[in-house]
């Protein structure tokens, strides 16, 4: 059946479609060019984690903050 109205689609099926376009995405990423300033700030990013030292905190960690807060 075709519709014109996404709502007339199962959620399920929405579902399985938003993932099939995600993955046709991923497959398709190569092709994505970033733009010169995406490259600059990628390079400031990494710059900034490699020398500042701090490697972040452990996942287990990062999920109780957030449960405390919920």
């Amino acid at each position: 059946m075709i519709t014109n109205n996404i709502q007339d689609i199962s959620i399920n099926d929405r579902l399985q479609l938003v993932e099939d376009i995600w993955d046709s995405i991923a497959a398709d990423q190569k092709i994505l060019q970033l733009t010169d300033e995406q490259k600059i700030e990628i390079d400031r990013r990494l710059d900034a984690y490699l020398s500042d030292g701090y490697k972040g905190r452990e996942a287990d960690e990062v999920i109780a903050d957030i449960r405390k807060r919920l």
